[in-house]
């Protein structure tokens, strides 16, 4: 077996099953709402249903590795649409992916030398998937905390010089999970910096990057940053998007990843063995949604919806502000969060995550404690009922 299995953590949701069955059964007239699982619930448009209908054809073929060529050439005119640069080559600087989760984990394995004393910083708090691809690469993951005095974001500069020595890869979230915090083209620049004085590879995971609030004001995209910062070679950078939040198709498993050609002609390499092509039905239907942007932007206007109806209701009770981008609200409790999503289960039936299940304590703190992430994903009326019953216990417990 392999030994590195062993330093694998309980994934989240298997930490809050638990904490749940302490909590006693909530009250039977309650119907249960859960905020916890960041799973979109809108319905998936009607253009992307048809296309995957009009593609079943394609199960009769075995897909290549590298992608289809024309999805390969939409999502690098996507990315250029969307990011306003100069489009990725689709035959050396892009590949399908599926979801941004596979590939995420996959290109941990390609990057990382297991027989060095290799290190991975991530993010703290993060998606678990950056440290189990760390953990089973052989590197050793660094936090780096967020710090709610920058909006979330990080103190790059505190981190040691020997740990950037060593670091063979970083990974970054914008927009953030779970504070929705969006990094700044002066932050990218001092990451492009320490990745040429180090040698590490940056991997940006940008699933959150439809979710905004003003379409006058969308969130800074990893290539877009390389690109305007004159790193047109996007050397040691690759990005990693996926449909399932923009639109509504986690079932899909479709996504990309983008840059550094070298680096992209290793990971093929990698997924020549590794067994992960798209197939033909999936490219189709996921060009279909690439190429639309009227269900995206309707995706978003949902979500504005939501926030703004919800937000109102917690504000006054809770330590909370509208993100930058994403689903998330990032509440801070007044007790210690697995206390507090435990008992307001117990009272209303509402599922919250503690904020300290999604980080590691690092550098004598768990920057997750104290604080819970609610994902908006549940129909408005839902969220709003939730978000009721949320207040209605904090002002009786507290």
């Amino acid at each position: 077996m392999n030994p590195r299995l062993s330093a694998l953590h309980p994934y989240p949701f298997e930490k809050l099953r638990q904490l749940l069955a302490l909590s006693g059964s909530p009250p039977a007239a309650l119907t249960p709402i859960s905020l916890s699982i960041g799973e979109p619930k809108h319905a998936t448009p009607a253009l992307i249903t048809r296309a995957m209908q009009d593609a079943m054809a394609g199960l009769s073929v075995y897909p290549p590795t590298k992608g289809d060529a024309l999805l390969r050439s939409t999502i690098s005119n996507w990315i250029s649409r969307r990011y306003g640069i100069t489009p990725p080559d689709p035959e050396t600087q892009v590949l399908p992916a599926l979801g941004s989760r596979e590939a995420l984990f996959s290109f941990a394995q390609t990057i990382i030398d297991p027989t060095v004393d290799a290190i991975a910083v991530c993010p703290n708090p993060f998606y678990q998937i950056y440290e189990g691809a760390s953990l089973l690469a052989g590197a050793q993951p660094y936090y780096i905390n967020s710090q709610a005095e920058l909006n979330f974001g990080y103190d790059w500069a505190a981190v040691p010089a020997d740990v950037w020595h060593r670091t063979q890869l970083l990974f970054v979230c914008s927009p953030g999970n779970p504070a929705g915090n969006v990094m700044g083209l002066q932050e990218w620049q001092t990451l492009f910096e320490l990745s040429d004085e180090h040698g590490f590879v940056i991997a940006s995971d940008e699933c959150y990057s439809e979710i905004y609030f003003d379409e006058a004001d969308k969130p800074l995209g990893a290539l877009q940053a390389a690109s305007l910062l004159g790193r047109d070679d996007y050397r040691r950078l690759v990005c990693f998007s996926s449909l399932s939040k923009r639109s509504n198709v986690p079932g899909l498993r479709s996504g990309f990843i983008a840059g550094d050609a070298e680096l992209i002609a290793q990971f093929l390499l990698y997924r020549t063995y590794h067994g992960s092509a798209m197939s033909p039905v999936v490219s189709q239907t996921s060009i279909a949604a690439w190429n639309d942007e009227t269900h995206v932007f309707e995706n978003r206007q949902l979500y504005r919806e939501k926030f703004d109806a919800v937000l109102p209701i917690l504000e006054p009770i809770l330590d909370v502000a509208r993100p930058d981008a994403s689903f998330y609200l990032w509440a801070q409790t007044p007790c210690p969060d697995t206390d507090f999503v435990r008992d307001l289960y117990g009272a209303t039936a509402v599922t919250a995550l503690p904020g300290s299940f999604l980080a590691r304590e690092a550098h004598g703190v768990n920057p997750g404690a104290n604080r819970i992430r609610l994902a908006l994903v549940a129909p408005k009326q839902q969220c709003v009922e939730a978000a009721l019953r949320i207040a209605d216990f904090v002002k009786n417990k507290y």
